[in-house]
């Protein structure tokens, strides 16, 4: 495919309060919009959103909340020039010539040579999915099955009818809402973690929110998990300096009974922190410290057994090669979110759903909070171009998924018209 046209813009989206981990918050999503047009008169759009505090807080520590996103937009917008008037095969191949130069340009221009590659990867998601729909228009492909590279294929063939959407359980989060999260049926919550303070605050922090959740949840029950309990994945985001606070917290956690629940914590340490976490009895899952293949072999020596898959915050194009790493270090994937619209949740959900069952649960696993941090989650839901689709929200914590959902692949080969309005010919 040779990239004759770019375009580009921006849809500022509020959340219905303050977006808080990471010892820090946010109030709003930037959604990139991008459109490349082909030399044979092709022409496909793609949606992504930025998230300048998940992907470097030391940028988002250093600039204005707007300040942050117009640095990662403007790494879209690099990227675009670069790739206009030049041919790739397919969209990993694109991806691969691409990110070398959005990386040296981002380093520029956040003046920070330790920038992560997580910081651009997330940057281009628009980009990279307007190229596998321009891609799909060239070949005739209408389904996101056929979408799926060889490498991939064998880890992605299941076809789950279940995938819990897991909401994100912030610690600004008021337990009135936690508990209406909870009646709601959701099963899997995502903890997080990683408050404000010095260390010995923050694990004393984390131990306490931890109790309190337990103390709300541990009396419900669901048909949903192997155990019958609601479970808990644990989200530090790199926030922990050593191992002994880990320790602690898991330690806390089987002393109150939580433990047998936890299925999962993710990203304790900083990248820079090389602990193995083999002997801990926990499953520990990596994220932002993942961008190679080589990263997931650290990972998997280091101790930790599953893995976060992004395809909305590092590209669907690295989902595919991270899946298929992740099955050969014999890590369980799985799909987090970023707080993504509804468009980026059904290209989250194409790949959670022909996952592996994940161990606990009876289905798939993905993380999905939109509808705890937007204002207009339901406007944003009539949008949709399948606004009845019966995928689209979830039953009882559930995203129920049958024949016609694999049909339609979701809906991400439909045109996103409340986007695609807004960019200018």
């Amino acid at each position: 495919m040779r990239i004759t046209e770019t375009q580009l813009e921006i849809q500022r989206e509020p959340f219905a309060k303050p977006f808080a981990f990471k010892g820090s918050a946010f109030h709003e999503k930037w959604n990139t919009i991008v459109r490349l047009r082909d030399d044979q008169g092709y022409e496909a759009v793609g949606i992504g959103g930025l998230a300048v505090l998940w992907s470097d807080p030391d940028v988002f520590s250093a600039h204005t909340e707007v300040g942050g996103n117009l640095l990662q937009a403007s790494i879209l917008e690099h990227a675009l020039q670069h790739v206009q008037g030049r041919e790739y095969p397919d969209p990993p191949s694109m991806l691969g010539d691409v990110l070398p130069h959005a990386f040296a340009y981002g380093r520029a221009i956040t003046s920070n040579e330790q920038l992560r590659l997580t910081f651009v990867l997330i940057a281009l998601v628009a980009l990279d999915n307007a190229a596998w729909l321009l891609f799909a228009e060239e070949n005739g492909v209408s389904s996101f099955n056929a979408l799926i590279p060889p490498w991939s294929q064998e880890t992605l063939a299941h076809r789950q009818n279940a995938v819990a959407t897991v909401p994100a359980v912030g610690y600004t989060m008021e337990m009135d809402t936690l508990d209406g999260i909870l009646r709601a049926g959701a099963y899997i919550l995502k903890i997080k973690l990683g408050q404000r303070g010095t260390q010995q605050e923050m694990v004393h922090k984390d131990k306490e929110w931890l109790s309190r959740i337990h103390d709300m949840a541990k009396g419900l029950t669901t048909s949903m998990t192997d155990s019958g309990n609601i479970l808990y994945y644990l989200d530090a985001n790199g926030r922990y300096e050593d191992k002994a606070g880990i320790v602690e917290l898991v330690k806390h956690a089987e002393r109150i009974g939580a433990l047998d629940r936890v299925i999962l914590i993710e990203e304790p340490f900083e990248d820079s922190v090389e602990a193995d976490v083999s002997d801990l009895d926990a499953r520990f899952a990596a994220d932002e410290s993942i961008h190679t293949i080589e990263d997931v072999a650290r990972r998997a020596e280091q101790g930790f057994e599953a893995l976060a898959v992004k395809p909305a915050g590092k590209t669907m194009s690295l989902a595919f090669e991270m899946v298929r790493a992740g099955a050969e270090m014999g890590m369980e994937c799985f799909v987090a979110d970023n707080a993504c619209v509804p468009v980026l949740v059904e290209w989250n959900k194409n790949v959670a759903a022909r996952l592996p069952v994940f161990p606990g649960i009876k289905g798939g696993l993905m993380e999905s909070n939109g509808p705890d941090n937007y204002a207009n989650w339901d406007r944003m839901l009539s949008e949709y171009p399948i606004p009845d689709a019966n995928w689209l929200r979830p039953i009882d914590g559930t995203f129920r998924l049958g024949a016609n959902y694999y049909a339609h692949s979701g809906g991400i080969f439909e045109i996103p018209t409340n986007y695609n309005s807004l960019l200018r010919d």
